[in-house]
């Protein structure tokens, strides 16, 4: 299995993500995050912020968006470790993220506030994983 951190999903992954067999029920993200040492605006703008500063300015701006559109921050957390498995370098972060529908996700990342707020995930993030999930099947 190849892993690779993207920091923005290409044209064919979003089609894929919002296409009509997209669920139109409650799922889960888990996003697995990378931060950047230091914080990198587009803008040239000078900080002394790392990435996880500058991204966690971004997930407070975006927590109160997905709560207007019914969804919820689940958890948020280092990744301290590894126990099965074998990857080359760790996450930073998991965040753990339910919106009500697909709907709901292509509003929040529509909206004016997170576009604003947008300035700040490229700033800080390295990469990630993002992971849609559905609950059942266990």
């Amino acid at each position: 299995m190849e892993v690779i951190n993207q920091a923005q999903p290409s044209a064919e992954r979003i089609a894929e993500f919002f296409g009509p067999d997209a669920p139109d029920s409650p799922f889960v993200m888990v996003n697995l995050l990378k931060f950047k040492d230091k914080a990198e605006y587009a803008d040239g703008r000078a900080s002394d912020l790392t990435g996880a500063e500058a991204y966690a300015l971004y997930g407070a701006a975006v927590t109160k968006i997905i709560a207007g559109l019914g969804g919820r921050s689940i958890f948020g957390g280092a990744v301290t470790g590894l126990m099965l498995g074998e990857v080359e370098d760790l996450w930073d972060m998991v965040a753990l993220v339910e919106y009500p529908n697909t709907e709901a996700f292509r509003n929040m990342i529509a909206s004016p506030e997170y576009q604003a707020a947008h300035v700040h995930r490229d700033a800080g993030l390295a990469g990630q994983l993002n992971i849609r999930t559905q609950a059942g099947g266990f």
